[in-house]
């Protein structure tokens, strides 16, 4: 009998995270069986993932399922999995606009989709949160163009420019966009301290706090954050008690369990320059806000795709946390500044009678993705043993 087991696998990067891409064919059915083989492949759980393929940071440890749609307005059905490194599990509760980016051109390249030239639109129904999200590929000789002149902070060089329409996702997970009715909630804290939040579901579910309310500037980088175990667990507990009004979970104490990933929890505040992970200086004229988005109980060293959209919704839904520190110096366009520099949110809203009182006209965002392996990947033949 053959040591090891082989399955065969994409290695992409998408946007500013990277995972494994597999046909759903290719996976065992839903359940302990595929989970199972998802970790052995990834290294979890291990803090280094050392005997995986996974990266070692929530970033680098995604999963993306790909199979042919039967739904009529979607060509494929994508789950995304998130899986976490030093603790045993898998999680599928929200989507991850990143990894999203790579799903077009993969089923592109994979046959999936037929090729279109110039650009070749691919509708995708995210299986996570039932919402549909459109990307618009740019394609040549029947593949997914690599080499382009959009710049993606966080993403060394340049790469073609793909773009993805969310305007779907409103209520991604809750049905609403803003799940507790309200455009800022406060949040009474274990010690008795409290904060004002916004809570909004687009893309993902997400909680927003002003960075100063928790004495923080809103330019903290990674050892800053990663290090400050008093943050680390304030952030926790105000997404663990926003998870709760939003129906998320019972128990703000389980929402690693329970809700793992989202909310999506993020310091904001108003415009200033600071220096990026890389050193870089950013003006405060180059952005309409900073963010720290805090994901797996760690700083995002960028912007989650999902997190760009529900902060870009947030900014345009009056009174809301978000909405009264943002500069919004363009009409369609959220400026967002992050550890690894400033990305664009593309986001145009219009007045509405009722609450929450906007409506989304456009709700999206640009990304690159690069294919960087096709792979046959291997696993220990015990790996299923028993199920």
């Amino acid at each position: 009998m053959s040591a090891q087991e082989t399955i065969r696998c994409v290695l992409m990067r998408g946007g500013t995270s990277k995972g494994l891409y597999f046909h759903e064919r290719d996976l065992p059915v839903p359940g302990r069986k595929r989970d199972a083989l998802i970790k052995r492949l990834m290294g979890t759980p291990d803090v280094l993932q050392i005997d995986g393929l996974g990266g070692s940071r929530p970033i680098t440890s995604k999963v993306a399922i790909v199979a042919p749609s039967a739904r009529a307005d979607a060509d494929v059905d994508y789950t995304f999995a998130q899986v976490e490194v030093d603790r045993d599990g898998v999680g599928y509760t929200g989507n991850c606009g990143n990894i999203s980016s790579g799903v077009g051109p993969f089923a592109i390249d994979e046959g999936l989709v037929p090729a279109v030239e110039g650009t070749t639109r691919v509708r995708i129904h995210n299986t996570n949160t039932g919402k549909l999200l459109v990307a618009d590929v740019p394609v040549a000789d029947g593949k997914a163009i690599v080499d382009g002149d959009f710049v993606l902070p966080g993403v060394p060089g340049s790469g073609a420019e793909i773009v993805l329409d969310w305007s779907d996702t409103i209520g991604a997970r809750t049905g609403k966009l803003l799940p507790t009715g309200n455009s800022v909630d406060t949040i009474t804290l274990e010690d008795g301290r409290s904060a004002e939040v916004t809570v909004c579901d687009a893309g993902n579910p997400t909680v927003w706090v002003r960075a100063a309310e928790l004495s923080r500037t809103g330019s903290e980088l990674s050892e800053e954050i990663n290090g400050d175990t008093e943050l680390i667990a304030t952030v926790r507990e105000i997404r663990g008690k926003a998870a709760v009004l939003a129906g998320l979970c019972t128990d703000w104490r389980e929402v690693d369990q329970d809700s793992p990933g989202v909310p999506l929890a993020g310091l904001v505040a108003p415009p200033e320059g600071y220096h990026t992970l890389n050193g870089a200086q950013v003006a405060e004229t180059d952005m309409d806000l900073r963010v720290r988005l805090l994901f797996l109980n760690r700083l995002h060293e960028s912007i989650a795709g999902t997190g760009s959209i529900g902060l870009a919704a947030a900014s345009r839904v009056p009174g809301s946390v978000v909405a009264s520190i943002a500069r919004n110096r363009q009409e369609d366009t959220l400026l967002i500044g992050h550890p690894s520099g400033v990305t664009p949110a593309r986001v145009r809203a219009v007045p509405a009678s009722e609450p929450p009182f906007v409506q989304f006209e456009l709700l999206g965002f640009s990304r690159t993705a690069r294919r960087l392996m096709d792979a046959t990947a291997y696993y220990p033949h015990d790996t299923l043993a028993g199920f």
